[in-house]
This record gives structure tokens, C-alpha cells and sequence, in this order.
């Protein structure tokens, strides 16, 4: 568990949203993601993936989206390419009783994003250093372990990590990830290592448009 989650703040294309599930196995989260249960790729890494001839965007048709599917520390993960929609399903992929987490590291602003989902129902999100405006039938669901870790004042709304949005180093916004990324990876012992998102060999599927999938 020492690898956490931490690290993805880390991320270097923002492109690369990551979905967790737990209760259901990665094939069956590829196949609530939108893939075809016999598309699967044989496993490839990180960068066979952005490799794949994928288009973000046709005038009469979807983009192209994939997604690369593995199991760690009692959770399944999906990592999104391209023009993936599959993670916007969440509250679809926690049906029948399955936790399911997005985090979608978009970097500076927009802020990256937690989401959280629960037998169907969208339960909260936020924007990281945003997390005192939250989201979702229950909104504060998250709230007490955001204030145990010293990310919110005890009121709920008092942003405390350091941030400087207006300047030209984003290390302050990286603190306040980190720190809300610990979080997540307390709460739900979350655990993802770099070398198995990256240069580990994970089985690909095609979630929307047409992408050809030959590595």
C-alpha cells in the first residue's frame, strides 16, 4: 500500500483520468465503460496505448476512446485515453451495490477532480483546492475525513493548503492535491504503483468511436 495515489497528481497528460471499482473485475468495469467483452487487446503498456490510432474528434461520429484495465489492492482501475466518455458513467458503474472513484487530473484550472459513486447513485464530488464546493446527493459525504486531513477548516468551508492560482509556479496547487489525494487513498486504501500504470502490461479495450486497436 506504500504506492498510494498520491503520485498521480504527477500525471502528465491530463488526459489520462483514472476509474477505480470495487465489488466487479476489470473486465466486467471495461464492459460498464462501454467495451465490447471480446475487444480486448493482448496486454500493452502506458505508451502502446497513446500509440493506438485513435481520432479525438469526427465531424459525423465520436472520438475515439480506450481504456487500459487492471486490479489493485482490492480495487479494479480503467486509466482513459483519447476521447474516453466511459468514466462519465460512474453512477452506471457502482450499480448493484460497487464503489466507484474517478479522479480526472486536469492540472491548474479547471482543478482535477474527485467523484464518487455508490449502487448507482452519484454520491459527491469536487475540484481539487475546491473542495469546499461540493457535490451530489450527499455532498458532505467526505467532509469529516477532509477536515481530519487539515484540507477544510472544521466549518466545512476554510480552504487550508497553500495555493497561489494568480502566480507562475503551480507547486501550491500540487500541496493541496497531495493532500487531498491522501485523503481518498486513506478512506478507501486505495493503492495504484506507477510502474503498473505505466509500464505494466494491462489488456486495452475500445469504450467509444472507432479506434483501431493493432498495437
Amino acid at each position: 500500500m506504500s504506492d498510494g495515489i498520491q503520485w498521480l497528481v504527477g500525471l502528465e497528460n491530463w488526459m489520462s483520468s483514472v476509474v477505480f471499482a470495487r465489488g466487479i473485475s476489470a473486465q466486467e468495469l471495461a464492459l460498464r465503460m462501454g467495451a465490447d467483452p471480446d475487444g480486448a487487446t493482448e496486454p500493452i503498456t502506458d505508451a502502446q496505448a497513446w500509440a493506438l490510432d485513435m481520432e479525438a474528434y469526427r465531424p459525423d461520429g465520436d472520438g475515439d476512446g480506450v481504456v487500459r484495465v487492471g486490479e489493485s489492492a482490492g480495487w479494479s482501475f480503467a486509466v482513459e485515453y483519447g476521447d474516453s466518455t466511459g468514466g462519465d458513467l460512474l453512477a452506471e458503474i457502482s450499480r448493484d451495490e460497487v464503489e466507484a472513484i474517478r479522479y480526472v487530473p486536469i492540472q491548474e484550472h479547471p482543478p482535477a477532480t474527485v467523484e464518487y459513486a455508490r449502487d448507482g447513485v452519484a454520491l459527491c464530488s469536487f475540484g481539487l483546492a475546491e473542495e469546499n464546493q461540493r457535490y451530489g446527493a450527499e455532498p458532505d459525504l467526505l467532509l469529516p475525513d477532509l477536515i481530519a486531513g487539515q484540507v477544510l477548516g472544521t466549518d466545512g468551508k476554510t480552504l487550508l493548503a497553500p495555493r497561489d492560482p494568480d502566480g507562475d509556479d503551480y507547486e501550491d496547487f500540487k500541496v493541496t492535491y497531495r493532500r487531498t489525494l491522501g485523503v481518498i487513498e486513506r478512506r478507501f486504501g486505495l493503492s495504484l504503483p506507477p510502474a503498473c500504470l505505466k509500464e505494466g502490461l494491462l489488456p486495452a479495450y475500445a469504450v467509444r468511436g472507432t479506434p483501431n486497436m493493432r498495437t
